[in-house]
């Protein structure tokens, strides 16, 4: 409510001033506000305004305290922004309120990503029909500013990002691929045009130099399985392309398979993270008896494996096992480790309770759906004894 009334308090002065200015009855140097599409806050009215360098100016500070924006966040994550002559929170908060965003969204948008005080209503309105023609409504827009603001606000190059636009569309990805991607690395549009080319050029030269015939292709599958490639560097990317090549020893061939598939989704992983991670679990398999080529098979078939922390992969693998499960079992099924301990222990103890048999039956029962597994229980129970 205070940040409701604060906004209403703001645009009723904005509105009063306008109107005041309008008939003369204001000199423009005074105003600390001013029309939608310029900036609002200033501390003097001359063409060039002077302000101390740590001088904070004062009618934004006001302007954002009554729009409910937590300042003190919005301070340490920008501060530069506090020190603008001119600022455009006023234009801001109304176009976003005009997009169907609220008054609470705003001020969170502005706390944690406050350089977007700084736009213009032009570039706004200009930057929201570029993304209109990947979203279906505004609401969705307004989604994603609320969780990820510097997405939309970062970059002020409207060109750059229709750029990246017709240039993943000229990749093959169509609206349903750019859609994931802004809602899911909005980064992926506010990098620069070329460094976006570098990424995708280079994916076509791992391909060529594993002697795929469809660069393009190639490159496409890989963004399209892993959304994040594209704001990761190229040298993390080379890093984890060598570690995998020189841990699982797979032919060209293979490599090329694994990339573009499910091994695409590991590529951005850090790379000490991933070569730790490679280390812990061959040190693993060992320990339960396995060959390097049973590591290589899990890696190949299951490479989320490699996403799994080494403490969690190992009580995972001692959970299943504890339970009546094989190694072997494991390694024909391994999306079992898809789930959580906590899961896989529950899910243990129903089927002991019902005499599951896991030699006989398989392992599929724990991948699959909390409904069918519940229905599945209810199926192996046994029905209780009828007494006259």
């Amino acid at each position: 409510m205070a940040a409701l009334r604060g906004m209403r308090a703001l645009l009723s002065l904005h509105r009063s001033l306008t109107l005041q200015r309008n008939f003369g009855l204001i000199p423009v140097q005074l105003t600390s506000t001013c029309s939608p599409g310029r900036h609002c806050s200033s501390t003097t009215g001359s063409d060039e305004p002077k302000q101390s360098v740590n001088t904070e100016n004062e009618s934004l500070l006001k302007n954002l305290n009554l729009m409910g924006v937590d300042v003190k966040m919005a301070r340490r994550r920008q501060p530069g922004v506090f020190r603008k002559v001119f600022t455009n929170e006023q234009a801001v908060a109304q176009f976003l309120q005009g997009k169907g965003a609220s008054l609470k969204v705003i001020a969170g948008i502005i706390s944690r990503y406050p350089r977007a005080v700084t736009r213009s209503t032009d570039h706004l309105e200009q930057r929201w029909e570029l993304w209109r023609n990947i979203f279906k409504t505004d609401a969705e827009i307004v989604a994603i500013l609320d969780r990820s603001p510097e997405s939309f606000f970062r970059s002020s190059d409207n060109g750059n990002l229709e750029k990246n636009i017709a240039f993943l569309i000229s990749l093959g990805l169509n609206t349903k691929d750019l859609h994931r991607l802004l809602a899911t690395a909005p980064r992926t549009f506010s990098n620069s045009f070329e460094l976006n080319r570098q990424m995708v050029e280079f994916l076509e030269d791992i391909c060529a130099e594993l002697g795929g015939t469809n660069p393009e292709q190639f490159a496409k599958a890989i963004i399209s399985r892993n959304l994040y490639i594209l704001i990761r560097s190229t040298k993390r990317v080379k890093t984890n392309v060598d570690i995998l090549r020189a841990s699982l020893k797979l032919s060209n061939s293979q490599l090329l398979d694994l990339f573009q598939g499910p091994g695409a989704e590991i590529l951005d992983l850090s790379s000490e993270y991933l070569k730790k991670n490679l280390y812990s679990l061959q040190q693993k398999m060992v320990s339960l008896g396995c060959r390097k080529a049973d590591m290589k098979k899990l890696v190949v078939s299951y490479p989320l494996v490699l996403y799994i922390g080494p403490d969690t992969l190992s009580t995972k693998l001692d959970c299943l096992l504890n339970g009546g499960i094989t190694v072997k079992q494991i390694l024909e099924k391994p999306k079992v480790l898809d789930y959580s301990t906590q899961n896989i222990t529950a899910r243990l103890v129903e089927l002991k309770r019902v005499g599951y048999d896991f030699r006989k039956n398989g392992i599929n029962v724990l991948d699959s759906s909390r409904k069918r597994f519940e229905a599945k229980i209810e199926r192996l129970t046994p029905s209780p004894d009828v007494t006259d």
